[in-house]
């Protein structure tokens, strides 16, 4: 296990893509033990990293509701998919471990879950692509040649905050995946409901951050 303890934040609402994001840092923000949240999209979205050129993504995304992330990393697709962030306050251990180190730690323990799926070390040298389930990445959850997982990161002077994104087809797995995400990367799991204030914080910082057009078009 990863943590000794972690908090699952139950968030069964599906929500705008910008609010998504804002909830992400507002639990950044105030986290005091490592916490996990695991969320649904209002409607097909799509998110891009942090360094992301908008002008040449946004237009690709069709009718997908486009956000840049705090993270950084490729264009990653929402709406089929698994979502979760884990969130790691600086004062934790796990905080200290090396970013790649971190990458391959929460993946493997993910990867255990999907039958057939591996982490990759160092993957082949794929096409260039903005996509980032297109172009695998060390540590990366592959299955049969494909990346079925991926995640971007941020660190702040709050802790650590890890996006990831799992895409898979079978039915079954998308359903169990959900439970079993907490159980594998902490020892015990303390569940408990987003709360209103985080809600409220979270839907001023989507208004004035995460849905402008200056957020989003900031390259």
């Amino acid at each position: 296990m990863l943590f000794e303890e972690i908090v699952e934040v139950h968030d069964e609402a599906p929500h705008p893509a910008a609010l998504n994001m804002a909830i992400d840092e507002v639990l950044l923000r105030h986290a005091r033990m490592p916490l996990i949240r695991i969320y649904r999209w209002e409607r097909p979205a799509l998110s891009f990293g942090y360094f992301g050129i908008a002008s040449e993504i946004v237009p690709a995304s069709e009718s997908r509701e486009a956000v840049r992330r705090w993270t950084g990393g490729g264009v990653v697709t929402h709406g089929d998919d698994v979502t979760y962030s884990l969130i790691v306050p600086r004062a934790s251990e796990f905080f200290r471990t090396r970013p790649l180190d971190s990458y391959a730690a929460i993946h493997k323990r993910i990867a255990a879950l999907l039958p057939g799926a591996i982490v990759t070390g160092s993957p082949q040298p794929a096409a260039k692509s903005a996509f980032c389930f297109i172009a695998p990445s060390p540590h990366d959850i592959m299955r049969a040649g494909v990346k079925i997982g991926g995640a971007a990161q941020r660190r702040t002077r709050h802790g650590l905050l890890h996006q990831g994104s799992v895409q898979i087809a079978e039915r079954k797995v998308c359903v169990r995946l959900p439970s079993a995400l907490p159980k594998t990367l902490g020892h015990r799991v303390t569940p408990r409901e987003l709360t209103e204030r985080e809600l409220e914080e979270a839907t001023r910082l989507a208004a004035e951050k995460y849905a402008t057009h200056a957020w989003l078009y900031r390259c």
